[in-house]
Protein backbone atom coordinates (compact mmCIF):
# COMPACT_ATOMS: atom_id res chain seq x y z
CA UNK A 1 0.00 0.00 0.00
CA UNK A 2 2.88 2.38 0.79
CA UNK A 3 4.36 2.00 -2.69
CA UNK A 4 0.86 2.24 -4.23
CA UNK A 5 0.77 5.69 -2.28
CA UNK A 6 4.07 7.34 -3.11
CA UNK A 7 3.89 5.88 -6.94
CA UNK A 8 0.13 7.96 -6.57
CA UNK A 9 2.01 11.22 -5.51
CA UNK A 10 4.60 10.69 -8.21
CA UNK A 11 1.49 10.13 -10.86
CA UNK A 12 -0.44 13.26 -9.65
CA UNK A 13 2.69 15.80 -9.86
CA UNK A 14 3.43 14.26 -13.65
CA UNK A 15 -0.63 14.55 -14.49
CA UNK A 16 -0.57 18.41 -12.73
CA UNK A 17 2.86 19.39 -14.69
CA UNK A 18 1.00 18.50 -17.99
CA UNK A 19 -2.43 19.72 -16.78
CA UNK A 20 -0.42 23.18 -16.26
CA UNK A 21 1.29 22.72 -19.67
CA UNK A 22 -2.33 22.67 -21.67
CA UNK A 23 -3.85 24.94 -19.65
CA UNK A 24 -1.69 27.84 -20.06
CA UNK A 25 -0.07 26.49 -23.76
CA UNK A 26 3.35 26.20 -22.70
CA UNK A 27 6.11 24.92 -24.49
CA UNK A 28 7.87 22.79 -21.94
CA UNK A 29 6.60 19.58 -21.94
CA UNK A 30 4.34 18.48 -19.07
CA UNK A 31 6.77 15.66 -17.40
CA UNK A 32 9.40 18.74 -17.13
CA UNK A 33 7.15 21.01 -15.67
CA UNK A 34 5.92 18.17 -12.92
CA UNK A 35 9.87 17.58 -12.17
CA UNK A 36 9.99 20.92 -11.70
CA UNK A 37 6.74 21.07 -9.33
CA UNK A 38 7.98 18.09 -7.71
CA UNK A 39 11.51 19.58 -6.65
CA UNK A 40 9.99 22.90 -5.22
CA UNK A 41 7.56 20.80 -3.39
CA UNK A 42 10.78 18.56 -1.98
CA UNK A 43 13.01 21.87 -1.59
CA UNK A 44 10.12 23.71 0.28
CA UNK A 45 9.44 20.74 2.54
CA UNK A 46 5.92 20.02 1.02
CA UNK A 47 6.28 16.75 0.25
CA UNK A 48 8.59 15.27 2.48
CA UNK A 49 11.82 12.55 0.78
CA UNK A 50 10.18 9.51 2.69
CA UNK A 51 6.77 10.19 1.31
CA UNK A 52 8.34 9.33 -2.32
CA UNK A 53 11.35 6.95 -1.60
CA UNK A 54 10.94 3.62 -2.06
CA UNK A 55 9.39 4.49 -5.55
CA UNK A 56 11.77 6.93 -6.62
CA UNK A 57 14.86 4.14 -6.42
CA UNK A 58 12.31 1.50 -8.18
CA UNK A 59 12.42 3.71 -10.99
CA UNK A 60 16.14 4.60 -11.21
CA UNK A 61 16.93 1.06 -10.24
CA UNK A 62 15.01 0.27 -13.63
CA UNK A 63 15.99 3.45 -15.42
CA UNK A 64 17.33 1.57 -17.99
CA UNK A 65 13.79 -0.38 -18.98
CA UNK A 66 12.09 3.45 -19.78
CA UNK A 67 15.12 3.69 -22.21
CA UNK A 68 13.22 0.69 -24.57
CA UNK A 69 10.82 2.79 -26.27
CA UNK A 70 13.24 5.04 -27.53
CA UNK A 71 16.12 2.59 -28.48
CA UNK A 72 12.95 0.85 -30.39
CA UNK A 73 11.76 3.82 -31.88
CA UNK A 74 15.26 4.74 -33.20
CA UNK A 75 15.83 0.86 -34.77
CA UNK A 76 12.44 0.98 -36.33
CA UNK A 77 13.37 4.33 -38.13
CA UNK A 78 16.99 3.97 -39.49
CA UNK A 79 15.93 4.06 -42.59
CA UNK A 80 14.85 7.97 -42.29
CA UNK A 81 18.07 9.05 -40.01
CA UNK A 82 20.68 6.59 -42.58
CA UNK A 83 21.34 9.79 -44.16
CA UNK A 84 22.44 11.90 -41.21
CA UNK A 85 24.24 9.60 -39.06
CA UNK A 86 27.38 12.25 -39.58
CA UNK A 87 25.37 14.76 -38.07
CA UNK A 88 23.61 12.65 -35.18
CA UNK A 89 26.67 11.80 -34.28
CA UNK A 90 28.55 15.04 -34.56
CA UNK A 91 25.92 16.62 -32.41
CA UNK A 92 25.82 13.67 -29.70
CA UNK A 93 29.24 14.53 -29.21
CA UNK A 94 29.20 18.27 -28.81
CA UNK A 95 25.86 18.31 -26.36
CA UNK A 96 27.80 15.46 -24.27
CA UNK A 97 30.86 17.77 -23.90
CA UNK A 98 28.48 20.69 -23.68
CA UNK A 99 26.58 18.98 -21.05
CA UNK A 100 30.02 17.41 -18.94
CA UNK A 101 31.80 20.97 -19.24
CA UNK A 102 28.29 22.61 -17.72
CA UNK A 103 27.73 19.67 -15.00
CA UNK A 104 31.76 20.62 -14.30
CA UNK A 105 31.55 24.25 -13.58
CA UNK A 106 27.76 23.78 -11.74
CA UNK A 107 30.19 21.19 -9.25
CA UNK A 108 33.03 23.52 -8.52
CA UNK A 109 30.63 26.81 -8.50
CA UNK A 110 28.74 24.71 -5.77
CA UNK A 111 31.69 23.62 -3.78
CA UNK A 112 33.36 27.14 -3.26
CA UNK A 113 29.66 27.84 -1.43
Amino acid sequence: MKMIRQLAIILIICFLGELLRKVFNLALPGNVIGMLILFICLSTGIIKIEAIEEASKFFLNHLAFFFLPAGVGLITSVGVLKDYWLYIVLITIISTIVVMVTTGITVQLFKRS
